[in-house]
């Protein structure tokens, strides 16, 4: 297909995704979360994804983030760089080992000890506990089956205007098989469809993360 033929949808595509995730490079940092990320066998958010939870945290003004899955703190460096100077990360995930190397890179960033609270345990038993309306943005990477019920407790903690954001919901290209029926598959599409169709929410999904799918609170 030449140039001339091509439709809107179709310029950009191909090598593009690559200068995408590129565009805003590692700094020695967020490599050596990365490094850590690998040492212990997780996956980290990819370059694309944390500029724009930067990019949303900023643009939100934001004072208070939950993040669900905290890894080694690749994510949580991206949202502390783009919160306001006295905003507070609450980050939550249940191995110990990650809440130690997270704040190692939290640290090594510059940020001091009252700018992250670290919690450990299941999201699902600390969500709860969590001010209602309290937050001006949620963003979940963890356990994809539990998608549906993560959704629930984030709009509920979220202020009006606030922002929720969940990472991978195209589940690597199985979402949109037909035939994929397996619990994680099946959660994926139901917590997008969940909140396609909260007419609390105003929803966009972003070709970054493996499908970020974001949604604005009214």
């Amino acid at each position: 297909m030449s140039s001339e033929t091509q439709t809107p949808a179709a310029v950009g595509l191909g090598d593009g995704a690559a200068y995408v995730e590129g565009y805003l490079p590692d700094d020695e940092t967020l490599a050596a979360a990365r490094g850590r990320a690998a040492e212990f066998g997780c996956e980290p958010l990819d370059q694309g994804c944390g500029a724009t939870l930067r990019f949303l945290a900023t643009t939100l003004r934001a004072r208070a983030v939950v993040e669900i899955g905290t890894g080694t703190g690749v994510s949580g460096l991206y949202l502390l760089r783009g919160m306001a100077e006295d905003g507070v990360l609450t980050t939550i995930d249940i191995e110990p080992e990650y809440h130690r190397a997270a704040r190692r890179t939290f640290l090594d960033a510059g940020f001091a000890p009252g700018r992250m609270r670290l919690i450990m345990g299941q999201a699902l038993d600390v969500l709860p506990r969590l001010t209602s309306g309290g937050y001006d943005l949620v963003f979940v990477d963890a356990t994809r089956a539990e998608y549906p019920s993560y959704y629930e407790h984030a709009v509920h903690l979220l202020r009006p205007g606030g922002v929720l954001a969940f990472c991978g919901v195209l589940g690597g290209g199985r979402v949109h098989e037909q035939g994929r029926r397996d619990a994680e598959t099946l959660a994926l599409r139901e917590v997008a469809r969940a909140i396609r169709e909260d007419q609390r929410l105003v929803p966009a999904l972003l070709p970054v993360g493996g499908g970020l799918l974001v949604a604005a609170h009214y």
